[in-house]
């Protein structure tokens, strides 16, 4: 049996903007430690938003301040902001076209900041087709692998992640779609996982097969749910050097069921580092 360990770890300080791997990590019940701690809210339509609705997101990086829980911001122009500036606000705004606020992540308990801002259309299929990325002759995902509470809230609340804690990718996966689309840039940057875990020699997307196992990862232990669906941000144009690709989702939807990486929640705390190994509990 292949032997399996985590390759790279990822940590996005703003929710849809680019982040970066580290080497090590503390991870929690609610994910990595970092992860996910600040995100924009739409000034016009209201709700905590992400680059599902502004595309734009995914042109900015964010790291995190030495020594404070602040972030630095990279905008498309070369300009960095830092999330204590008076003037971060209208910059990512102006940055992405739209109205938004740069806000930290609260408390659990303050459920008004989590619930969804209006809708972009009143005809919710259009609104949803636009959401995922969804041609009119094509699926939209099975909304019961989602956690109820996302139908209110436009995340679990006291998080910034779309539904689960972690999204866990082989890199079995990223080979076999670049091998199935060879004219486009399969690029990490645009599938956002938590996790990459190294399949060896596997082919395909073993991490599907995951689904309802129990693993052990350094200190960590975490149960795998279900296949990630996926959304129109695989789409998206992230810089000069990784253009919008409208391909590979309609390989995703016709060929992968929609899906590619699966989701997991921490069910035991601990620290994790890169070349620590995958080892099935059950």
């Amino acid at each position: 049996m292949t032997q399996l360990w985590l390759s790279q770890i990822w940590v996005y300080p703003v929710k849809s903007m680019v982040g970066a791997t580290v080497d090590e990590c503390s991870v929690s019940e609610l994910g990595l430690v970092g992860d996910r701690q600040w995100a924009v809210r739409d000034l016009e339509n209201g709700g905590i938003r992400g680059a599902k609705k502004f595309g734009g997101l995914m042109k900015l990086s964010a790291s995190f301040v030495a020594g404070s829980d602040h972030v630095s911001i990279s905008l498309p122009s070369g300009h960095v902001v830092r999330s204590d500036d008076s003037d971060v606000h209208a910059a990512i705004s102006n940055a992405i076209g739209v109205p938004v606020q740069l806000e930290a992540l609260r408390p659990a308990t303050d459920l008004d900041h989590y619930r969804r801002g209006a809708p972009g259309s009143d005809d919710m299929m259009e609104e949803l087709r636009n959401i995922f990325g969804r041609d009119n002759d094509e699926p939209l995902p099975d909304f019961s692998v989602f956690p109820p509470e996302v139908m209110e809230f436009e995340s679990p609340p006291g998080t910034y992640y779309d539904c689960w804690p972690l999204m866990i990718m082989s890199t079995s996966a990223l080979r076999s779609m670049q091998e199935a689309l060879p004219d486009s840039q399969i690029d990490i940057r645009r599938f956002r996982p938590s996790l990459v875990i190294d399949t060896g020699d596997q082919t395909g997307h073993p991490e599907f097969a995951w689904a309802g196992k129990t693993a052990r990862i350094g200190e960590c232990e975490i149960e795998f749910q279900s296949a990630c669906p996926r959304c129109v941000m695989v789409t998206r144009e992230v810089g000069d050097d990784l253009p919008a690709d409208r391909a590979i989702l309609r390989h995703i939807v016709r060929d992968l069921d929609q899906n590619v990486g699966v989701y997991a929640k921490v069910t035991k705390p601990g620290a994790i580092k890169t070349t620590d190994q995958l080892t099935f509990l059950s």
